[in-house]
C-alpha cells in the first residue's frame, strides 16, 4: 500500500513524494526465514566467538584465556602466510575471470553464428562439483601436459607445475577461473543485453570504432555488472578450498594452503579455539574489505 504526499516548495512549485508502508503480515512471512538464519548462522558465529576466547580443543572442559589466542594468531607465520596466499589468490582470480568472462560476453553478444550453442557451452563448468574438476586437472597437469611437453621438447611443460611451490597457484587460479567463468559470464551477458541497440548504431553512424564503443559506450554502461562480479568473485575466493583440496592439498609443503584449509585442519587436529580465533580475525577482515567495496562503488550498482 502506498500513501501519497505532496510537498510545497515554495511560490506555485509542488513535489510528489509516495511514501510505501510496510504493511504488518509482510513481517510474519519474514519471521520464518529470519529464525532459520539465526539459528544456522547467528548463533553458531557467536558460539565460535565465545569458543575463540578459550583453551577449548573441541570436546571437554576448558576455560576462558582472553586474547591468548589472537596474540598467537598474529605472530604464526602459518596463519600469516595462508592469510597472504588466500588474499593473492583471490586477487589475480578476479582480475583474471573478470577480463575473461567479459571479453566472451562481448563476443556471444556479437552478430556470429552459433551464438546459443556457444552459450550453452561455455556455462557447462557451472554445473559440475568442484571437486572432480579439481580432480580432472590433477591428472592432466601431472600426466597429459608433461608428456606433451615432452613430446614437443619444452623443458618448462616437462615438470608438473602442481610439484613447484614457486608455480603451484597459477594451476589453482586456471582451474578456479575456469569453473567461475561461467557464472559471471552469464551477468555480463544480462549487462550488454540491457544496453539499447540504438547506442551503438548512434555511434556507427557518427564512425566511431568496435575499440572506441567497447571503451566509450560498452565498458561505461556495464560497469555496475562488474562491481557485482568483483564484489562476489572476491567473496568466493577467498572460501577457497575444495579445487585446493584437490589439486594440490595445500601443498607443496603449505605454499597453497588457503585460509580456509588452515582452519579446517586445525579442527582436525585439536586447535578447535586457536581456529576459531583464527576464522573470526577472517570474518573481521572479510567484513572489513566488504565495507571498502561497497563504500567504494557506492552508486555505481547495476541494480
Amino acid at each position: 500500500m502506498t500513501t501519497t504526499t505532496t510537498i510545497v516548495t515554495g511560490g506555485d512549485q509542488r513535489s510528489t513524494r509516495r511514501t510505501r508502508r510496510i504493511e504488518p503480515i509482510s513481517y510474519v512471512f519474514l519471521l520464518p526465514a529470519l529464525i532459520l538464519f539465526t539459528l544456522a548462522i547467528t548463533v553458531p558465529g557467536i558460539i565460535g566467538i565465545l569458543f575463540s576466547l578459550t583453551d577449548s580443543i573441541g570436546i571437554g572442559d576448558w576455560e576462558f584465556i582472553g586474547f591468548t589466542n589472537y596474540v598467537a594468531a598474529f605472530s604464526d607465520p602459518a596463519i600469516l602466510t595462508s592469510f597472504l596466499f588466500t588474499f593473492g589468490f583471490a586477487l589475480v582470480t578476479v582480475v583474471v575471470v573478470n577480463a575473461i568472462a567479459l571479453l566472451l560476453a562481448v563476443g556471444l553478444t556479437s552478430r556470429i553464428r552459433f551464438t546459443v550453442a556457444l552459450r550453452a557451452v561455455f556455462v557447462i563448468p557451472m554445473v559440475v562439483s568442484g571437486i572432480i574438476i579439481a580432480y580432472v586437472f590433477q591428472f592432466l597437469f601431472q600426466n597429459s601436459v608433461p608428456a606433451f611437453g615432452s613430446a614437443l621438447g619444452i623443458p618448462f611443460l616437462e615438470s608438473s607445475i602442481l610439484a613447484n611451490p614457486d608455480l603451484a597457484w597459477i594451476g589453482i587460479v586456471v582451474v578456479t577461473a575456469w569453473q567461475a567463468i561461467p557464472g559471471t559470464l552469464l551477468i555480463y551477458i544480462a549487462g550488454l543485453l540491457s544496453i539499447p541497440g540504438e547506442v551503438y548504431e548512434a555511434a556507427d553512424i557518427d564512425g566511431a570504432s568496435k575499440r572506441q564503443q567497447l571503451l566509450r559506450i560498452t565498458l561505461p554502461l556495464v560497469a555496475g555488472y562488474v562491481v557485482i562480479n568483483v564484489i562476489l568473485g572476491f567473496k568466493n575466493f577467498l572460501n577457497a578450498y575444495d579445487i585446493i583440496v584437490g589439486l594440490t592439498n595445500g601443498g607443496p609443503g603449505t605454499a597453497t594452503r588457503s585460509i580456509s584449509m588452515t582452519i579446517i585442519r586445525g579442527f582436525q587436529t585439536g586447535d578447535y579455539a586457536y581456529q576459531m580465533a583464527t576464522a573470526t580475525l577472517f570474518f573481521i577482515v572479510t567484513i572489513v574489505i566488504a565495507v571498502l567495496q561497497l563504500s567504494v562503488t557506492r552508486g555505481r550498482s547495476a541494480l
